[in-house]
Formats: C-alpha cells, sequence, structure tokens
C-alpha cells in the first residue's frame, strides 16, 4: 500500500528541501507557524523583520508607493517597483504577496520585486490587499480588481503598457488572484494578459485527498489551512453556497480566463484543487501550464530558494511570464 505524503520519511523529499525543513524552527503545534492567533503570529513576524537590515536600494529600480481610493474612501497602497533603464512603456504584472489571506504586506520587502522587475524586464505592482479576519472575503478580490483596473485606466502615468497588464498571486495571494481575475472578466474590465498561480489557495471546503494527507510536514497543513479559512470567511466556511469570489475554487464558470500558469507541490495541501482549477479552466477552452513539482512542499521556492528544484520553477515560471508580458 502506498503511504499517504503526510506519512512519508524527510527521505522522501527533494534531499535539499528536506535538509532546510528540518533546519526550520517549530512552534509548539509542530509546524513552522500557529495561526491559532493570527494577532501574536503578525506581531512576531513583524518584529522577525525589524531585526533585519534593510537591503540597500536598488539604482536599477524605482520604488513609488500608489494610494488608491477605494469607494469608502479608504486607501489601498499599490508598490510599484519600475527598472529605470528604459523610457518606454513596459509590461506590468500585479503581484499578490502570500500569507494564507491573514499575513503579510506590500512593504514587508523590496528585494524580490526588485529582482522579479530586473528579470522580467516589467513594472512589479505589489497589492497591499486587505487582510482577514478584518475584512473577510471578497474584500480582499474588491483590492485586487480595483488594483488592476486602476493600473489599467492610469498606465501611460506609470510608463505601463496597458495592452500588457498580468496578474500573479501566491499561495493566499493566489486566492485574492483568481477571484480578482474572476471580477475582472465578470464585470468588463480589459481581460489580463495572464493569469498566474503560484500554489494558490483556492478551495474552502477541503476535501481532497492532499487535503486531508497533508497533515505533518510542517509547512502550511491541514490545520493551518482550516484556521486560515475560518479567518477569510467565519462561518460561511465549507458552507455550500460560497462564492467564487470568496474562494475561487467554487468557480463554475471559468470560460474568458486570461492564460494561466499553475505550479503545485507534491507535498502541499493545495495539490489537489490546484490540479482541479488547471483541469477545469482547459475544460474551459483557457490555455493552462500546469506543472506539479514532485518532492516539494509547499512554498518551496521562495523558503529553499537557492535549491536546485526552486531554480528549474523559477526557470520555468520567468519564461512563461517573460511570453505572455512581452507577447
Amino acid at each position: 500500500m502506498t503511504p499517504s505524503p503526510a506519512s512519508l520519511d524527510p527521505a522522501s523529499l527533494d534531499p535539499e528541501l528536506a535538509a532546510a525543513l528540518a533546519a526550520m524552527p517549530r512552534t509548539a503545534n509542530g509546524g513552522v507557524m500557529d495561526l491559532t492567533d493570527i494577532s501574536a503570529l503578525r506581531a512576531q513576524l513583524n518584529a522577525a523583520m525589524a531585526q533585519r537590515p534593510a537591503p540597500a536600494p536598488d539604482p536599477r529600480i524605482a520604488v513609488e508607493t500608489l494610494h488608491v481610493q477605494r469607494p469608502d474612501q479608504s486607501t489601498l497602497d499599490v508598490v510599484l517597483f519600475t527598472p529605470t533603464d528604459t523610457d518606454r512603456l513596459l509590461p506590468a504584472l500585479a503581484y499578490f504577496h502570500p500569507g494564507g489571506q491573514v499575513l503579510g504586506s506590500a512593504h514587508d520587502d523590496t528585494a524580490y520585486p526588485s529582482a522579479l522587475a530586473l528579470s522580467l524586464r516589467s513594472v512589479i505592482a505589489v497589492v497591499d490587499y486587505r487582510l482577514a479576519p478584518e475584512t473577510p472575503a471578497p474584500g480582499a478580490a474588491e483590492d485586487g480588481y480595483l488594483a488592476y483596473t486602476y493600473l489599467v485606466a492610469h498606465a501611460e502615468e506609470h510608463q505601463i503598457n496597458p495592452d500588457r497588464v498580468g496578474i500573479a498571486g501566491v499561495s493566499g495571494g493566489g486566492a485574492v488572484a483568481a477571484a480578482g481575475a474572476l471580477m475582472i472578466r465578470d464585470r468588463g474590465a480589459a481581460r489580463p494578459c495572464l493569469l498566474s498561480l503560484n500554489y494558490p489557495m483556492l478551495d474552502d471546503r477541503n476535501e481532497t485527498p492532499s487535503s486531508h494527507q497533508v497533515t505533518d510536514i510542517g509547512v502550511w497543513d491541514r490545520r493551518e489551512n482550516l484556521l486560515a479559512w475560518a479567518a477569510v470567511l467565519g462561518d460561511r466556511a465549507g458552507r455550500p453556497d460560497v462564492d467564487p469570489y470568496s474562494a475561487p475554487g467554487r468557480a463554475t464558470e471559468l470560460h474568458a480566463m486570461p492564460e494561466t500558469f499553475i505550479a503545485a507541490a507534491q507535498f502541499d495541501v493545495f495539490r489537489d484543487e490546484n490540479i482541479d482549477f488547471a483541469t477545469r479552466l482547459m475544460a474551459a477552452g483557457v490555455p493552462v501550464e500546469l506543472h506539479v513539482y514532485a518532492h516539494a512542499f509547499h512554498a518551496w521556492d521562495l523558503l529553499v530558494p537557492a535549491s536546485s528544484l526552486a531554480q528549474s520553477f523559477e526557470r520555468t515560471w520567468h519564461h512563461f511570464l517573460s511570453r505572455c508580458l512581452h507577447g
């Protein structure tokens, strides 16, 4: 009988990833983070970031924060990272950071989006979408829709080609990106030139085999996912009437979506919902690149960026982004 991923020995993971995972500090619950108290976890993460030296500004990148007004007169921050060595209009990528829809900020990091902007020769627009539980779904997706439509409408003001704007989301940010893309389609806005979803958090029901199998890897296991969805949806989590803007895995109509890239990991609670979403997009006539990385756990490329598996993924992902952004 084949053992489930949760029962596999660390040797079944990629050796570089297994070694890095073994060295990661663990909380009392056995994982690398504890979502039972989201406010306390945010405070811990903020304190840890405050101890790190700030990276030196990269002169090759101009950083600007846009303050986009929401309908309620509050503001949505969108941080632009723009290569400085050209005067021509550039493609742009609206980027939604990871964090299970409960953690993180567009202001947390400058090095990663700067490097991405240089690699892709594009503007990277990191969206500071609202987090749960303070803002339940679909508030974050509304921020995604607002950020994208603002970038298209004001493109030339920010050195952006309005016809070459894509959307990318990672993990929890993948939920925001996918839901935002559904809103863009349904409200008749200009179609993004791509949708990129790296191991996205799509479905609150947690009914797939991988959602039951991945329980003790330590990186966003079933326990953390259930807690995050409870924060995002409250008592709506798992109910049959959840809408696709709140959990995009619920979408049944996937026609006319942008060309899509989906990356999934073998030992990831999201594996099967990612594969299912890709399969249903393809059935709806959407061009899809689906990559399932054997021997990898959730967010392996961010947690172990120097590993061979992370570098292989990055090459594949950047090739897709460059092709769709530059046409």
